[in-house]
């Protein structure tokens, strides 16, 4: 079986979990951790690596579905996440 066949198979409890709960709890989830990134600084590279660890299962399962521009737009998201976690891990 295929990487991704596997992959999607075993996300799908997970995401018809995060399909119950009601709309605003997954953003408002990612805003906490964003705010405790801030105000934690020895370890605020932490959330922002959950974050884009989240960011990353949602654009690998929705990629083949994707036009060019919402893969550019998700891409670039994730990469800027991935960038703010170096920034706290490694501040000067």
């Amino acid at each position: 079986m295929p990487l991704r066949s596997r992959l999607e198979h075993a996300s799908v409890p997970v995401a018809e979990r995060l399909n119950a709960l009601p709309r605003l709890v997954l953003p408002l989830v990612v805003l906490a951790l964003f705010v405790v990134s801030v105000l934690v600084p020895a370890f605020g590279w932490v959330p922002l690596v959950l974050v884009a660890a989240l960011i990353a299962w949602f654009l690998f399962l929705t990629w083949p579905r994707l036009s060019l521009p919402e893969r550019l737009m998700r891409s670039t998201v994730l990469l800027m996440v991935i960038a703010a976690a170096i920034v706290r891990a490694f501040p000067r």
